[in-house]
């Protein structure tokens, strides 16, 4: 059963949290997602949105910033929907145990959120197009899912190449992670000691590029942060990043990342995201024609790049391939 409540109105943007039954890894489960539509439209496409590691919905509109840095309220400004979920874990959606909360399970509770959305069970329409959008760990858990099963009308990756930075990936879990149960913000979450979270005052260093970035927006990251299955985030850098998992996609990709992102371009990572064009280059490999791959590099950004100074110009960016590939 769907049930909605009212969430925070803003200019241009109607916002309400919506509840959604899923399977989960040890039987039912929910999902708790937030809808963003313009005011007074009803539109009949949907971005679904999945955020990374360590967080949750609020990654696509945080709270105690400027509106200018929401990704959803931006978007209904301009006339597009958007679906932004919590990933099982997190949020307000079903904590279940760490350990089988594998990449598998994650995709598949995609897929089935895409089928609420597709028979009008959130908000009340029945969207025509479904175009999912991803985060960091969750563009792993949208590529497969979107190469699984085949659901979706278009795909955009943010925040993840097919090289990551190993060493930068490997020091950072070490230095920049700890257990949720030792975590001052966080422990009330439980004891599961498989789910962890970033250690106060990491997250400047692992996802922002210090320029680009405002302390205040930093500091709205560390207080919204979340928890992230390490058995999950092992299998979906390797099965959603690391492995051509993209190959089976069918369906037009838009892939963007920050040019300054230490986690995955760099020489660490293998990969020069100095332009489009040779980001797109070395990415194209990982993808069939029918993706008709296109790249976005955002010039200053770090990894999380949906939440620095410019990220205007990477929702431009994405609205105009939106608008070219679907009429959204």
């Amino acid at each position: 059963m769907t049930s909605l409540t009212p969430a925070a109105h803003a200019s241009g943007a109607d916002c309400s949290l919506t509840t959604l039954p899923v399977s989960g890894p040890t039987g039912t489960a929910t999902i708790s997602g937030q809808l963003c539509k313009p005011l007074g439209v009803n539109p009949d496409s949907v971005q679904l949105l999945v955020h990374g590691g360590t967080y949750n919905r609020a990654y696509w509109d945080l709270p105690g910033v400027p509106e200018s840095y929401s990704y959803q309220r931006n978007m209904a400004r301009e006339g597009r929907a958007t679906f932004a979920v919590d990933r099982l874990g997190t949020g307000a959606s079903t904590h279940p145990p760490s350990l089988p909360l594998l990449i598998s399970v994650e995709a598949r509770t995609m897929h089935e959120v895409v089928q609420h959305l597709r028979a009008g069970r959130v908000g009340g329409t029945a969207y025509r197009k479904v175009v999912i959008v991803g985060h960091s760990v969750g563009s792993g858990i949208v590529a497969l899912e979107a190469a699984t099963y085949h659901d979706v009308d278009g795909v955009v990756l943010s925040g993840m190449t097919h090289m990551p930075a190993v060493p930068v990936l490997t020091l950072g879990a070490a230095l920049g992670l700890q257990p949720v149960f030792l975590d001052d913000l966080l422990a009330k979450l439980g004891s599961d000691p498989l789910y962890f979270t970033t250690r106060p005052g990491a997250r400047a260093g692992l996802f922002y590029a210090v320029d680009g970035a405002e302390q205040a927006v930093v500091d709205a990251d560390e207080a919204t942060k979340d928890q992230v299955s390490v058995p999950g985030m092992g299998t979906v850098a390797v099965f959603g990043i690391v492995l051509p998992t993209t190959y089976g996609i069918d369906v037009p990709v838009f892939q963007a990342v920050g040019s300054d992102d230490v986690l995955f371009c760099g020489l660490l990572a293998l990969r020069d995201c100095s332009d489009a064009a040779n980001l797109r280059a070395q990415e194209a490999p990982y993808y069939r024609p029918e993706a008709q791959l296109q790249t976005y590099v955002l010039p200053g950004a770090g990894h999380s790049l949906g939440l620095h100074r410019n990220a205007e110009d990477y929702r431009d960016a994405t609205r105009a391939w939106l608008g070219s590939r679907f009429g959204m």
